[in-house]
């Protein structure tokens, strides 16, 4: 990598790193564990150290986890959380140098040739990282060599600093596992009698490829060093940001709008390479007088059209103090979403975009989530057949399917009298006499039992649509368990 320096690879392992990821927002004593559901069965995902001191293993039932430890306190694992969090770990090992990736999913791995004099020696940069790490909570074995194979062999199952030169002697004595192997081979080589990777270097080449392929000894070689491994560095997210520094002070409406569309055409042209559309953007306005004034702009739909965007932005730039004159405008996305690219034309979608515009611009006044929209819920209910859901964060559905129809103005149930089970010929509702012209039902509907609802304690509920002489069309049932009739709804 670099004329006359010796490489030199950390790897760092953290051996509990979902648990400790947890334990750091939500510090618990005693033993613990987090568990995942997988082929039908709770199973041990992630262990503390006061766990593992019991004899708790991965893998485990959770049940027999709770048998040997009674006082075993847990909590759903969270995998996609682990990675993010790994992720975040990867950006910060970058303090002690550029090139940082991931290995597997619970560990890290560091090239760190010709950035150990930053720290004054190789001890002395371990001693920092480990040390840390360790405030933070995270359990970590660390591994220095001269590969990214004996690193991780001795990360995993001798920690410590490797000399630089051979590595079969550093590796000799560690089983063929520390090899990166799977566990069908390791457990394969340990049958034939090949415990340690000493005498896997030993063996005759041809012969061992033949009956178990080229990957243990391509592994062996990439430990040894005969053959490189690289380490490659995770890219960093895309930045969604653009800024222009002004010649000249500007403080007119027009100015400042003219400056936004320029951004805006630039910013739009980079969410569109990542087929990626803005839902929030800031712009930051910098004034002579070092003062910052923003804008923030948040969109009902995600969007990467500038000539869409910039008529929004008019009422926010409209009220901002431009003081002496600005000489710097930033133009910032702070929330993505993805947008793949999609057929337009000029027939549909139209009437959608100007609806989506309407709900961004009522949003600036009073908030996206104060807009809403109600969506069918999956309910036989009445009362639970819908529910009510921000415009600007959901999804408009086909509509409510039922067998029969429902009224257009549902509300509380009101009593009306009557007897029987069949709907009255004459009752009087809100002050009205009505005259039963036609009946259609019963539609029986029977309570769900598994949510508690004191309207519904009653029983079933008889609903009746009711066409009365004077025009109006109701919904009506009639409780059996508790003779009773109420109307609850009015049909268009």
């Amino acid at each position: 990598m670099f004329d006359g320096i010796q490489r030199r690879v950390i790897s760092i392992w953290f051996p509990r790193l979902a648990s400790d990821r947890h334990l750091r927002l939500y510090p618990i004593e005693g033993p613990f564990a987090l568990t995942l559901k997988e082929q039908n069965a709770n199973r041990v995902y992630c262990l503390n150290r006061v766990a593992q001191a019991q004899g708790l293993e991965r893998g485990m039932s959770y049940s027999d986890a709770r048998a040997f430890c009674p006082d075993l306190k847990s909590a759903p694992a969270h995998p996609h959380q682990d990675a993010a969090f790994l992720k975040i770990l990867r950006r910060w090992a970058t303090r002690y140098c550029p090139w940082v990736g991931l290995e597997g999913q619970d560990g890290l791995t560091m090239d760190i040739t010709g950035s150990t004099h930053l720290f004054g020696s190789e001890e002395a940069m371990v001693a920092d990282l480990r040390g840390r790490l360790g405030k933070a909570g995270l359990a970590a074995q660390i591994g220095l060599a001269d590969t990214r194979g004996a690193a991780w062999a001795l990360a995993h199952f001798k920690e410590g600093i490797a000399p630089t030169g051979d590595m079969l002697s550093v590796l000799k004595p560690l089983p063929v596992a520390a090899l990166r192997l799977s566990e069908d081979a390791s457990v394969a080589l340990q049958r034939l009698g090949l415990r340690k990777i000493g005498e896997l270097a030993e063996t005759p080449r041809a012969p061992f490829a033949r009956r178990f392929g080229r990957d243990p000894l391509m592994r062996l070689d990439q430990a040894l060093g005969t053959q490189p491994e690289e380490i490659t560095p995770l890219a960093d997210p895309p930045h969604y940001g653009v800024r222009m520094t002004l010649p000249e002070p500007i403080g007119l409406l027009a100015d400042v709008m003219s400056g936004t569309e320029r951004l805006l055409v630039q910013l739009c042209a980079k969410l569109k390479a990542q087929e990626m559309g803005a839902r929030q953007l800031c712009v930051t306005l910098r004034r002579v007088d070092q003062d910052h004034q923003q804008v923030e702009l948040r969109l009902a739909r995600p969007l990467r059209d500038s000539a869409r965007i910039l008529p929004l932005f008019e009422r926010g730039l409209s009220e901002i103090d431009a003081g002496y004159g600005i000489d710097q405008l930033r133009l910032e996305a702070t929330q993505v979403e993805p947008l793949p690219v999609q057929q337009i034309s000029h027939v549909i979608g139209a009437e959608k975009n100007k609806l989506d515009d309407l709900i961004t611009r009522l949003g600036t006044r009073i908030g996206l989530e104060n807009i809403t929209r109600f969506l069918p819920a999956d309910s036989h209910i009445p009362e639970r057949s819908f529910l009510t859901a921000p415009v600007a964060y959901s999804q408009a559905d086909s509509g409510w399917s039922y067998a029969h129809p429902r009224p257009v103005c549902l509300f509380p149930p009101e009593a009306i009298a009557g007897s029987g089970p069949r709907p009255p010929n004459r009752f009087r509702w809100r002050r009205m006499s009505l005259t039963t012209g036609r009946a259609t039902g019963p539609e029986r509907i029977a309570p769900e039992w598994w949510l508690p609802d004191d309207s519904w304690q009653s029983g079933v509920r008889d609903y009746w649509r009711i066409e009365t002489a004077q025009g109006r069309r109701l919904w009506l049932f009639y409780t059996p368990q508790n003779p009773g009739w109420f109307v609850q709804g009015e049909f268009a």
